[in-house]
């Protein structure tokens, strides 16, 4: 797997691209959670044995619609070199290295820049503070 490798400075400089791509997302996210909701709504007042409801077909459209729409926008962050972590809170962490050793720089929606990194196999939950990061090295 080709890897891209970000410093500090590349990965805070990719952030307004990254912003309005994981915008995106959550907002169609969360219109996709509406449209499911909906669907089940509808489909728990069926028969359940027939066709679906012309209603079902419209709301399972868009259901498909807005999946498309969440797989481009996270593609568009993989083609970036970012890896994108979870649609609720718009997680994104980019590859760095560490003393020779792949971490994660971990960025979430709201933040006004990459402040915390972690190890790979850490999780948000192992977030630490970027101070305490003593070199960081991209791609040259």
């Amino acid at each position: 797997m080709n890897r891209k490798y970000f410093t500090l400075e590349q990965a805070n400089r990719a952030l307004p691209l990254v912003k309005r791509i994981v915008a995106d997302i959550t907002q169609e996210y969360a219109k996709w959670r509406e449209q499911v909701q909906q669907y089940e709504l509808v489909a728990a007042g069926s028969r359940g044995d027939g066709p679906e409801s012309p209603e079902q077909v419209t709301l399972r459209r868009g259901i498909d619609d807005s999946a498309r729409h969440i797989n481009g926008y996270v593609e568009e962050l993989t083609q970036i070199g970012c890896v994108f972590k979870g649609f609720e809170e718009g997680l994104v962490d980019f590859y760095c290295q560490k003393d020779d050793r792949d971490i994660f720089l971990c960025w979430k929606h709201g933040e006004p820049e990459v402040s915390h990194w972690h190890e790979l196999d850490a999780g948000f939950a192992g977030r630490q503070p970027i101070e305490e990061l003593e070199t960081v090295k991209g791609e040259p």
